[in-house]
């Protein structure tokens, strides 16, 4: 019988850790976190929307603008926690030379403490462009 109930006593507190960690971390949102999933979804979904028969004709780098905000917003997505109002916000973008400007806007939900209202805002604005770098062709020389 002890041993039951002391069981029973490490699931509600391994239940009341978790809340607690799910609740600090919904409260919780750093810009450096979300600079980063910004960086790391702009430069694949960029690479992800160069357009490849314009770089075989022309020989420069071109994206096509809206396949680029169509998988920003989905890798956007897939990162993203539900309990956060977010505004995606798209600047500058130019198809030759891709270049993107993405600014992103996180507002975490509100909380009353002591009957007061507290909410945060975290803008962050990231501008990316896509350079080629072409390697020694011996044929040239």
């Amino acid at each position: 019988m002890k041993e039951s109930i002391w069981g029973w006593w490490f699931i509600v507190l391994g239940l009341t850790i978790m809340v607690v960690v799910v609740l600090i971390t919904d409260m919780t949102t750093t810009s450096e976190q979300d600079y980063y999933m910004i960086k790391e979804i702009s430069s694949s979904s960029m690479i992800e929307a160069v357009d490849y028969s314009y770089y075989r004709n022309h020989g420069e780098l071109r994206i096509n603008a809206e396949k680029f905000m169509e998988n920003f917003i989905r890798r956007f997505s897939e990162v993203i926690t539900i309990n956060k109002t977010i505004k995606v916000n798209f600047y500058d973008l130019y198809e030759v030379p891709p270049k993107v400007s993405v600014e992103v806007s996180t507002s975490s939900t509100q909380y009353i403490v002591d009957y007061g209202d507290m909410s945060f805002n975290v803008e962050n604005r990231l501008d990316a462009i896509l350079e080629m770098y072409e390697k020694d062709d011996p044929k040239k020389e």
